[in-house]
C-alpha cells in the first residue's frame, strides 16, 4: 500500500522536481501514518486475543446472569462446600471437647482409685453405683459395685441405717464412729462421713459415703486409756491391798494358835475354816497386788519359741485330756520372758479348762506367725480352743478385773495378762470361732531381728 502512494510521486519528481516537492513530503508523511495505524491495530488485535484466551475459564466457572439455572447450581454448590467447612470445623471442637472429657474422667478414675479414704457411692435406689479400691479393703468386702448397700453392708449394721437415713431424710453426717464386722474377719472401727447428693436444690438423687478405717487408732486410745486407769488403780489400791495382807496374816495367826490349842471339836473345825477362807482371801489379795503393783520389765530378748513349748508342756501335764500343740513361727520379742510366760500360761490353761468336756476331747492350737503392722513387723499368738465359745455379754466384759465366770475365779487372770501385754507394747484381744470355740490373739511388736528376717524374704 505504502509503495502504491509512492510511484505518482516518483513519476511527478521526474516531471519537475521543484514543482511537485510538497506534493511528495506529503505522500511519504501519509504512508508513515498508515504504517503506523496499521502496527497498532495488530497489536490491539493481538492483546485482545490473549486477554480473551485468559477470561474463558473464569467465565466457564461463574456463569452469568443470562442463565438462572448455572447461577443457582453454583450458588447452592458454594453454601455446601461452606457448610462442609463448617462441619469439619464441628468435628475438630466436638473430638477436641470429648478429648478433654475423656482426660477428666481418667484423672477423675485415677484420684478416685488412688486416695487413702474409702468412698462409695449410692443411687437413689440403694445400688452402689461406685466404690474405689480402698473402700473395699477399709470394708473387708470385694466386688461392691452395683450391689444393694444394705445387702453388702449387712442389713443390722450401724453403717447401713446411717446411709438409708441419709437416702430418705437427706441427713448429713459428720465424723461419725460406727462399728463394722466383715463377712471374714475381726470388728473394725470405722470413722463415717455421709451427704446426700442433690438434683439442683431438690430431689435426692443418692449419698456419698467417705470411709477411714480408726481401728488401729482407736486401739491405742484403748491402750493409752487402760495404760492410766492402771497407774491409777495402782496407786489407790497397792496400799489398801497391803493393808489387807497385813490384816489376814494376824488374822490366820491367831486362828493357827486356836486351832493348837483345841485339838479337837467344834473350836478346832471353826479356828480351820477361818484359816481357809483367810488363805482364799490373801490369794485374792496377792493376784489383785500382781494388777496393781506396776511392773518391772527387762529390757531382754526373748525367744518365744522356746517359752511356748515350756507353756505347752506344763499344760499337757496338768490337763492330759486335752491335747496341746503348737503351729507356726515363733520370732523373737524384747521384754520379761518370766511375765510373759505367765500370760501365755493363763492363756493356755483356760482355753484347757474350756474344752475339757468337749464330746471329741479338747483340742488347744497356739499358733505363731509375723505380720506386717504400721510400723515395723509384729510377731502374732493367737490360742485356739475347742470349748463352748464366749457369751456374748461376757465378751466385752473379759479383761475387766474382778469380772469372772468362773465359780472359783478371782477375775483377775485376764486382767493380769492385758497388763502385761500392754505393758509390752502390744494388745490382747478375744472373739468367737465361727466353727465353734474361742480364740485370743495377742500381738507384740517384734525385735529388730525377726523385723529384718521377715523384709529380707
Amino acid at each position: 500500500m505504502a509503495i502504491t502512494h509512492l510511484l505518482p510521486a516518483l513519476t511527478a519528481f521526474q516531471a519537475g522536481p521543484s514543482e511537485n516537492l510538497w506534493t511528495i513530503a506529503i505522500g511519504v508523511g501519509v504512508a508513515m501514518l498508515a504504517i503506523v495505524a496499521g502496527l497498532v491495530f495488530l497489536v490491539r488485535r493481538a492483546f485482545r486475543s490473549t486477554r480473551e484466551a485468559q477470561d474463558a475459564p473464569l467465565m466457564a466457572k461463574t456463569p452469568g446472569t443470562e442463565n438462572p439455572s448455572a447461577f443457582m447450581t453454583a450458588s447452592m454448590q458454594g453454601v455446601i462446600q461452606k457448610l462442609r467447612e463448617q462441619e469439619k470445623e464441628l468435628e475438630r471442637l466436638h473430638k477436641l471437647e470429648k478429648e478433654r472429657a475423656e482426660l477428666t474422667e481418667r484423672l477423675s478414675e485415677e484420684v478416685t482409685r488412688n486416695m487413702p479414704a474409702g468412698l462409695l457411692v449410692v443411687n437413689a435406689t440403694g445400688i452402689i453405683s461406685s466404690a474405689n479400691p480402698a473402700a473395699e479393703q477399709t470394708l473387708g468386702i470385694r466386688g461392691l459395685g452395683f450391689r444393694r448397700f444394705s445387702e453388702a453392708l449387712d442389713e443390722k449394721s450401724e453403717l447401713t441405717r446411717l446411709v438409708g437415713e441419709c437416702l430418705a431424710t437427706g441427713k448429713i453426717f459428720r465424723r461419725e464412729e460406727v462399728t463394722h464386722t466383715p463377712p471374714f474377719g475381726e470388728p473394725r472401727r470405722l470413722g463415717v462421713t455421709i451427704s446426700p447428693i442433690r438434683k439442683g436444690e431438690g430431689q435426692i438423687t443418692g449419698a456419698i459415703c467417705l470411709l477411714s478405717d480408726l481401728t488401729q487408732l482407736a486401739a491405742l486410745q484403748q491402750q493409752v486409756q487402760l495404760k492410766d486407769n492402771l497407774a491409777a488403780l495402782g496407786e489407790l489400791s497397792a496400799g489398801i491391798a497391803h493393808e489387807f495382807k497385813n490384816a489376814l496374816a494376824t488374822i490366820s495367826g491367831y486362828a493357827q494358835m486356836i486351832q493348837a490349842e483345841a485339838a479337837v471339836g467344834e473350836v478346832a473345825d471353826c479356828a480351820g475354816k477361818i484359816l481357809e477362807q483367810a488363805h482364799s482371801i490373801t490369794h485374792v489379795v496377792t493376784e489383785f497386788l500382781k494388777y496393781a503393783r506396776p511392773l518391772e520389765i527387762s529390757n531382754e530378748t526373748v525367744q518365744l519359741g522356746a517359752t511356748v513349748e515350756r507353756v505347752v508342756s506344763e499344760v499337757s501335764e496338768a490337763h492330759p485330756r486335752v491335747r496341746l500343740r503348737q503351729e507356726g513361727h515363733f520370732g523373737c520379742v524384747a521384754g520379761d520372758e518370766g511375765l510373759l510366760r505367765q500370760a501365755l500360761l493363763n492363756l493356755a490353761r483356760n482355753a484347757a479348762e474350756a474344752c475339757t468336756a468337749a464330746p471329741n476331747g479338747g483340742r488347744v492350737l497356739l499358733r505363731g506367725e509375723l505380720q506386717a503392722s504400721d510400723p515395723g513387723v509384729a510377731q502374732r499368738i493367737t490360742v485356739f480352743d475347742n470349748g463352748p465359745g464366749i457369751a456374748p455379754g461376757a465378751l466385752r466384759k473379759l479383761f475387766r478385773p474382778f469380772f469372772t465366770t468362773k465359780a472359783d475365779g478371782t477375775g483377775l487372770g485376764l486382767a493380769v495378762v492385758q497388763k502385761i501385754i500392754v505393758q509390752h507394747g502390744g494388745q490382747v484381744q478375744a472373739h468367737n470361732r465361727p466353727e465353734g470355740g474361742a480364740a485370743f490373739i495377742i500381738t507384740l511388736p517384734a525385735s529388730r531381728e525377726a523385723s529384718e528376717a521377715v523384709e529380707s524374704k
